[in-house]
């Protein structure tokens, strides 16, 4: 996928236990499946009735291979309608996919899954996605023997999110782990999944089990809660019982661990060099975890991890890790997902034809994404035809991923209303969960002098300056202008001045001389390197005498190349919700509780630690 890439008790089981014979699941009675193998709509008029793997069996038994195959695909689609897209939208689906809209891709491919992407205009707002989803139920149910559509999006929150506002945006992982509560995981995983549930969405890529050891990781970094494995491992398992209780399925990414790498999956194929004995000390206890919670899918990681399987594959494409370790050794059986088959990780050794059919043979139950459906489609369809996979391997999967929907309960309900969207999303009861999440995660790294928190009477002018990067999760951004408005909230009179991830000596010198009518400063900071000149900027505002706060928007790595600095404050993402709760902080509105969930190595030392895990400051 791109990445700008990805109601039931807490005891309830979610489909990944090792013997799928005591599986129960929610379904729709024998009348209503019979309904469904006739192609209308899975409405159940006593609601829903528990139906053991027989009836869900019957079901795979009336589908032809074709539909088969088709239930084992989840793939984007241009456009915020299921049937009259805008035509920019049209035309985008006719040059990647071949058809029109998203009815037609259902049609023509009878797709299990379709997922949701802000990019490919499928959610502009609460309502309209709402529509999507019924639409897209609508053309799936419509067919002969038709299934409902299991609708997914990557919903991690912090820097990744697909449904902006007027949804509610929450910390992402790391500040949560800066937070270290299970409350507020679980807080997050509940609040998060009634929205997307009222939406129709009802699979989140959400929650990642990657513990980021290694600083310069470039695709996971903040996305994760943190690099000790046991403190995450409790925070996602507690998060994926949040989720679930509110009827999203989430799903543990990415396995086997993608936290200590250099590379990026989207653009390269990364090697996680870890030994069997330092994959099961340090990546493995979040994915066990969540496997405990009850974690109903599971994706996959387009890496290499040779003590795991040292042929070289991918683990999406490798049976010793999908069905030996996760399947065999983890015991899980729930839904198995890839990441998305379009990115390089896991295309650089086999062509898309291949990808497909081996991430099958591998043990994977939902392929996503595929550059190219038809070809992707067809290949899996053909393995079946010529024996390189067999029917049965196939119906191992839809059983899954039938007895998935059904727990979901898919098959009786699986429309969503406009009422039930206004009782859910965006509430304010919501968003003051999501502010009291924020108000937990802020970290306090340094504090000489007590600079912070800053007086509104000795420091009421203040000059925000700093990168305005783009919008993570479609909040209101401006990052300086947000930080800027908070702190007016809180008495200050504010300037918001933005200099850009790189400034120039332009942007530097305007920042200083916009400091000379301050009474203080705060300087937003991004992804801080040793070459970067951020470093700059923050020394010549130190150099103006100018009682200076950093904020680190992103990485708390940050402080490590910015020695001088007497307040440093992380907030771990430029989400409205964390640096309007960092400014919060900064304001002294709020006492800062977090602690780092990661060590920060020294900039000139990288061996010695500058901050270990657990610190953090308070007033």
């Amino acid at each position: 996928m791109r990445y700008s890439s990805t109601g039931l008790s807490d005891s309830t089981a979610s489909g990944n236990t090792a013997r799928p014979s005591r599986r129960t699941v929610l379904a729709a009675t024998a009348g209503v499946t019979a309904a469904l193998a006739a192609g209308s709509p899975a409405l159940a008029a006593d609601g829903p009735a528990p139906v053991d793997d027989e009836h869900l069996r019957s079901l795979v038994s009336r589908m032809t291979l074709e539909e088969k195959v088709g239930q084992l695909f989840v793939m984007r689609v241009y456009g915020h309608s299921a049937t009259a897209p805008d035509q920019a939208d049209i035309d985008a689906n006719l040059k990647e996919i071949g058809v029109r809209t998203a009815a037609e891709l259902i049609e023509k491919y009878r797709l299990g899954g379709i997922i949701y992407f802000a990019w490919a205009h499928n959610t502009r707002d609460p309502h309209q996605i709402a529509d999507l989803s019924n639409g897209i139920q609508k053309a799936s149910l419509g067919l002969p023997r038709g299934l409902p559509v299991l609708i997914a999006t990557d919903q991690e929150h912090g820097i990744v999110a697909r449904v902006g506002k007027p949804a509610t945006l929450l910390p992402g992982a790391m500040a949560l782990g800066a937070s270290g509560s299970k409350a507020d995981a679980k807080a997050l995983g509940r609040v998060a999944g009634k929205e997307l549930a009222a939406l129709g969405i009802r699979q989140n890529y959400s929650t990642v089990c990657d513990v980021n050891v290694n600083p310069a990781n470039p695709v996971i970094g903040v996305r994760s809660l943190g690099a000790d494995p046991r403190a995450a491992a409790r925070l996602a398992a507690a998060e994926v019982v949040g989720y679930q209780n509110s009827g999203v399925a989430a799903t543990a990414k990415h396995f086997p661990g993608h936290g200590d790498t250099a590379v990026d999956s989207h653009y390269g194929f990364p090697i996680i060099t870890h030994s069997r004995e330092q994959w099961e000390e340090l990546d493995a206890p979040p994915f066990r975890a969540a496997i405990r919670a009850g974690i109903d899918s599971i994706m996959t990681a387009h890496l290499m991890v040779p003590a795991l399987d040292p042929s070289g594959d991918p683990a999406t494409l490798s049976r010793p890790i999908l069905t030996g370790i996760l399947r065999g050794e983890l015991g899980y059986d729930g839904v198995v997902v890839t990441d998305s088959l379009g990115m390089q990780g896991v295309r650089t050794k086999y062509g898309d034809a291949r990808v497909a059919v081996m991430a099958v043979q591998a043990g994977v139950d939902q392929l996503l994404n595929p550059p190219d459906i038809d070809v992707s489609w067809n290949a899996v369809l053909d393995a079946v035809r010529t024996g390189e996979l067999t029917e049965a391997r196939l119906e191992e999967s839809i059983l899954r991923i039938l007895r998935l929907k059904a727990k979901l309960g898919l098959f009786t309900d699986p429309y969503v209303t406009h009422e039930g969207v206004d009782e859910a999303v965006g509430t304010r009861a919501h968003h003051k969960a999501a502010d009291r999440i924020a108000d937990n995660t802020t970290t306090l790294l340094v504090n000489e002098g007590g600079l912070l928190p800053l007086n509104r009477l000795s420091h009421r002018r203040v000059l925000v300056v700093g990168p305005d990067p783009a919008s993570p999760s479609l909040s209101d951004g401006p990052t300086t202008k947000v930080i800027a408005a908070a702190l007016a909230e809180s008495g200050f009179t504010t300037t918001a001045r933005t200099t850009g991830t790189a400034p120039t000596a332009t942007a530097v010198a305007g920042a200083v001389t916009a400091a000379a009518d301050a009474d203080a400063v705060v300087v937003a900071t991004y992804n801080v390197t040793a070459s970067s000149s951020q470093k700059t900027l923050v020394q010549r505002l130190l150099e103006t005498g100018k009682p200076v706060v950093v904020l680190a928007v992103r990485n708390p790595y940050d402080v490590a190349h910015l020695p001088g600095a007497r307040a440093v404050v992380a907030s771990y993402s430029w989400t409205d919700t964390e640096v309007r709760a960092a400014a919060r902080v900064i304001a002294g509105k709020v006492s800062p509780t977090g602690r780092l969930p990661v060590p920060v190595q020294r900039a000139d030392a990288p061996a010695e630690v500058l901050f270990p895990i657990g610190h953090g400051l308070t007033y």
